[in-house]
């Protein structure tokens, strides 16, 4: 079998477990699969779902270790940027965030976005130029890059 598969089908649909034994759907125009690399790298439109987690941007690689997912970076654009949204049983709202890329550490349970980053937490409001969300722990570090100027803004409703 070829190292690398490449599948030009409209929306191609990918399944596989995760940490938390819920399946992983991903779908997308293409896909690039390293097998030995433990790597898929999906374009065109991409999304992938967890349960109540969502993940969508132009291109999405996926990382795993015998067949455990490790990390997803999405990357999208000034125009259509990376797009995430999950549902915290300790929020009474979703949690949403925009970047122009998005990391998701499926071990640390760990997002981090990077670039002109904006992160909704019920009716608190985050941006700056990076952001790291601490799912487990219910957590926003927000920090400048370190060539940016941008400042960290945020609103939050008492």
């Amino acid at each position: 079998m070829n190292k690398i598969i490449l599948i030009g089908l409209s929306l191609l649909s990918f399944t596989a477990q995760a940490l938390n034994q819920e399946p992983v759907n991903v779908k997308a125009y293409a896909v690039v699969i390293d097998e030995p690399k433990g790597l898929s790298v999906w374009t065109g439109d991409a999304r992938v779902v967890q349960g109540s987690l969502t993940l969508s941007a132009e291109k999405i690689q996926i990382f795993n270790i015998k067949h455990t997912i490790t990390k997803v970076i999405a990357k999208g654009s000034k125009n259509k940027p990376a797009y995430y949204k999950h549902n915290q049983p300790k929020q009474p709202h979703f949690v949403e965030a925009t970047a122009l890329k998005i990391t998701y550490f499926a071990d640390k349970q760990l997002v981090r976005l990077q670039g002109d980053a904006h992160l909704t937490q019920g009716f608190d409001y985050f941006s700056g130029s990076i952001l790291n969300y601490d799912i487990k722990n219910d957590k926003i570090i927000a920090s400048k890059s370190k060539d940016s100027v941008q400042r960290v803004k945020f609103k939050i409703k008492l």
